[in-house]
C-alpha cells in the first residue's frame, strides 16, 4: 500500500507540473489520459470507460452536454447489506469517504465519484480514482477513501470514556 501511495503522489507531481496556465480544462481526451496512467487495462470509448486498477473493475462516464462525470466501482449487492452496514455506510458518507460516497443503485453497492467535468483538474482525477478504489476496498473494515477523516464527535466522546475507565 505504502508503494501505491507513493506511486501516486509522484504522478499527481508530475501532472501538477504539466497542468496549463489557465487552470482546469477537463474534457474526454485529457480524462482517458490520466485514467490510461494508472490503470492496468482500459476498455471502452470517449467518454464511457472500463478499467482495471489492481483487482477492481472501475467505471468512467461522462455527459459533456451537462459536464458531469462519475468514476465508481461495484462493491457487493443491495440484498447482501444488513441495516448496520447501511448505518455504518451512511456514517462514512459523513465522515471517513470524504470526496466519494457510497451509493446504491440497480441493487448494487457503489464506491463514486461524482463532479463536473470540465472543472476537474488532472490531480482530482488521480485522487478520485484512489478513493473509489479505496472506499471499496475498505467496505466491510474501515469504510474510509483516505488516511484523513471529519471528526466524530461520538465517537471522541467513547473514546474519552474508555480512557477515564482505565
Amino acid at each position: 500500500m505504502k508503494k501505491l501511495l507513493l506511486s501516486f503522489i509522484i504522478i499527481i507531481g508530475f501532472l501538477s507540473t504539466q497542468q496549463s496556465m489557465h487552470g482546469q480544462d477537463m474534457d474526454n481526451k485529457t480524462l482517458e489520459k490520466a485514467i490510461y496512467i494508472v490503470a492496468d487495462s482500459v476498455k471502452g470509448t470517449a467518454g464511457n470507460w472500463q478499467f482495471a486498477v489492481r483487482d477492481r473493475l472501475l467505471i468512467c462516464i461522462t455527459d459533456k452536454n451537462n459536464n458531469r462525470m462519475r468514476i465508481m466501482t461495484p462493491i457487493i449487492e443491495q440484498k447482501k447489506l444488513a441495516y448496520t452496514d447501511l448505518l455504518k455506510l451512511m456514517e462514512a458518507n459523513f465522515h471517513t469517504a470524504l470526496d466519494v460516497k457510497y451509493a446504491i443503485t440497480n441493487g448494487v453497492l457503489w464506491s463514486v465519484f461524482i463532479h463536473p467535468l470540465k472543472e476537474l483538474s488532472k490531480e482530482q482525477v488521480m485522487r478520485a480514482i484512489e478513493q473509489v478504489y479505496t472506499a471499496a476496498h475498505t467496505y466491510g473494515s474501515t469504510y474510509n477513501s483516505t488516511g484523513l477523516t471529519f471528526p466524530n464527535s461520538k465517537k471522541e466522546e467513547e473514546e474519552q470514556v474508555k480512557k477515564k475507565k482505565i
